[in-house]
Parts: C-alpha cells; sequence; structure tokens
C-alpha cells in the first residue's frame, strides 16, 4: 500500500511539474487605443498572448502587455505582408520576469525583460494567433 501511495504521489509531483507555465496571475492590460482595431480586436490578441506565455514561459511571471500603437503595427504590416493584402497585425508589448530557472533556459535566470514584443495575426477578420515574439 505504501508503494502505491508513494508512485501516486510521484506521478502527481510529474504532473504538475509538466503543467507549470508562466504565471499570468498578476499582469496588468494596458489600455492604449488604436485608430485601427476595436478595443475588443486589442483585447482578444492580448488574451492570445497572454495563453501563449501561460503555456510556454515557465518560470516566468508576465507583469504587464499592452498595445504597441498603430505605427508599430503598421510597419509590421508592410514588413510581414510581402504584398498580402490578408495580413492584419496587432503588436503588443509585454514586460515580465524571470526566475533562477531561465525559463526554458533561452532567456536570462534572475532577470526583467522590458519592452519584449509580441506579433499577433488574423487573414481576413478572422481569429488572432501567435505569429512571433521576442526584441
Amino acid at each position: 500500500m505504501k508503494k502505491a501511495i508513494s508512485i501516486f504521489l510521484s506521478v502527481l509531483f510529474l504532473l504538475c511539474l509538466c503543467a507549470c507555465g508562466g504565471d499570468v496571475s498578476m499582469v496588468t492590460i494596458g489600455t492604449n487605443s488604436s485608430q485601427i482595431y476595436s478595443d475588443e480586436e486589442l483585447q482578444d490578441a492580448i488574451h492570445v498572448a497572454i495563453d501563449y506565455f501561460k503555456k510556454g514561459f515557465s518560470g516566468c511571471k508576465l507583469l504587464e502587455i499592452d498595445y504597441a500603437g498603430d505605427d508599430k503595427s503598421r510597419s509590421y504590416m508592410k514588413e510581414l505582408a510581402d504584398g498580402d493584402e490578408l495580413t492584419e497585425i496587432i503588436v503588443l508589448t509585454s514586460s515580465f520576469e524571470v526566475d533562477a530557472s531561465g525559463g526554458d533556459g533561452s532567456l536570462n535566470p534572475n532577470s526583467t525583460y522590458k519592452n519584449w514584443l509580441w506579433i499577433m495575426q488574423r487573414e481576413n477578420g478572422g481569429t488572432w494567433q501567435h505569429a512571433d515574439h521576442g526584441y
């Protein structure tokens, strides 16, 4: 019986480790507005980025996220669209802390990243999707 309980607790512990992701419990969502996108469209894109962070940034804590502005989004639209009229882009900016683990190992341990960009895209008014992130 003790062995079964020990195995169960070990499996439970491993499942908890696998389920860990980025901490978004205290994120502040900014209030920047847009002439291009509605507040609802901005919020939808922000929530896609938050979900991505939650799943892929273990050992990190998202502090704030906001719309980077129409000029930044237009610039990326021109750069990334490559003549395609179908791509709409929202650029977000965020800051987050990294714990001692360094996240997935690609981030600097015990550091804070500021002005981290999130590129969200959609085609013809569809659903926002994560396209890219970083500096």
